[in-house]
């Protein structure tokens, strides 16, 4: 019994394994099925001289852009949004949410359309970018149920996945072996669809990703070409 305990007593002293980031960029076309024009988007993670880390995300096409970016740190096994930024342009009317993360005073600051946005801080929510990278940590980390609080506009959601499987995805970069996630909604809430598709073999890069809205429209990316810490993403 006290081998037993002692045993129990040191996986429990064992910390949180730290999160283990690794440089990536991807460039993507962008399908919006009910336009006649595709577009391109732009993925890319990067580590900045102060410590942090950025991820920024680029989408345009001949009518519309879209343009989000986070900066955010690391500590142990918890991701620290520290800055978020998003813009739409094109399609009906614009839209710009800054977000500033002050973890000193415990509160978030900023503006979603030009009102103002002041909100309680806790640690563990995540900004609408920074929580994809939890999701493809976890999904890396062998986990089939996930779910996220993320600061959406000037209010807190819940953000929950599930995994669906192993799914091959064909790209211009070859054929990929990824796992497919769904973004778990209640149907009588909301009609939108999200899946995702993470590379196994490519630090569980982004490959694919399928949305369909409350309207029936539908937007895609596809990878067309990418790397993950300097090394080109090469499938079958």
């Amino acid at each position: 019994m006290r081998s037993v305990l002692m045993l129990l007593f040191a996986l429990l002293a064992v910390p949180a394994q730290a999160l283990e980031l690794k440089p990536f960029s991807a460039s993507y076309t962008a399908d919006w099925k009910q336009l006649p024009v595709s577009g391109t988007a732009e993925r890319r993670l990067k580590a900045l001289d102060d410590g942090r880390w950025e991820l920024a995300f680029e989408a345009s096409m001949l009518v519309a852009s879209l343009n989000e970016t986070s900066t955010f740190k690391v500590d142990g096994d918890t991701f620290l949004p520290q800055t978020y930024r998003f813009e739409r342009s094109g399609l009906g009317k614009g839209k710009v949410v800054e977000q500033r993360f002050d973890w000193q005073a415990k509160q978030v600051v900023g503006s979603d359309r030009g009102d103002p946005i002041s909100l309680p801080l806790n640690r563990g929510l995540l900004d609408k970018s920074t929580y994809q990278l939890a999701l493809q940590h976890d999904v890396a980390a062998g986990e089939t149920a996930m779910s996220y609080q993320v600061l959406d506009g000037d209010e807190i959601e819940t953000y929950d996945f599930r995994v669906l499987g192993e799914e091959e995805v064909n790209t211009k970069a070859g054929r990929l072996d990824a796992i497919k996630v769904e973004r778990v909604r209640d149907p009588t809430q909301s009609k939108r669809e999200t899946i995702l598709w993470f590379a196994k073999d490519w630090g569980y890069l982004l490959v694919r990703l399928h949305q369909v809205e409350n309207d029936g429209k539908q937007y895609e990316i596809m990878l067309e070409e990418g790397s993950v810490d300097g090394r080109p993403v090469k499938g079958n």
